[in-house]
């Protein structure tokens, strides 16, 4: 999607060559239009799917989510990293090892809102080595719903999480899928 990588190249600050950051318009402050336009294309590229839940893990995944529901017609879920007492106790579990943090989290969907008749897309703001993906993936394998594919808003294509997601035979839609960051250099590959 060239204008979110026209955003990455302009508002995007990059650290330690394997960090981006985008906080300016996409997981600090938000730009609605932005994540309209989002929305939009990743309609277009699963209209065929019968999607009819949205599943992300909070918090940065959840205005994206809640857009791209809108736009599916149907409601979105976040997985909750912490389990408060206002929380169900009939939940499905899975662990996951933040890339950007270092941290692993228990996180966890109720059961009341993820069924075996859901059509689930996925729906994050980045992709780097695909824990996330993989804990969001065992969420929807237990529920008996059906992955349809992962929305992505930016893919750290070198860092080889897409590639293993791919292989597994997951319907994965990146809008901008960065091949290598050097320096503030930046450089984007075609999905």
């Amino acid at each position: 999607m060239k204008s979110l990588e026209e955003r990455i190249l302009s508002e995007g600050i990059v650290k330690d060559g394997e960090i981006l950051r985008v906080d300016s318009f996409l997981n600090h402050q938000m730009d609605p239009a932005m994540f309209r336009e989002m929305a939009k294309e990743w309609y277009r590229e699963f209209a065929d799917a019968g999607v009819n839940k949205i599943l992300t893990i909070e918090a940065s995944g959840i205005g994206l989510a809640v857009v791209a529901a809108e736009e599916f017609g149907c409601r979105a879920v976040f997985a909750k990293k912490v389990s408060g007492r206002n929380m169900d106790t009939d939940v499905y579990a899975t662990k996951i090892t933040s890339f950007t943090k270092g941290k692993v989290y228990d996180v966890v969907v109720s059961k009341r809102f993820l069924n075996p008749g859901d059509r689930v897309l996925i729906v994050d703001d980045f992709l780097a080595n695909g824990c996330a993906l993989d804990g969001l993936m065992d969420l929807v394998r237990q529920a008996g719903a059906t992955l349809v594919g992962c929305g992505i808003a930016i893919e750290k294509g070198f860092q080889g999480g897409g590639t293993r997601i791919r292989a597994q035979g997951v319907r994965v839609h990146s809008l901008a899928i960065i091949e290598s960051m050097d320096g503030d250099q930046i450089a984007f590959c075609e999905e």
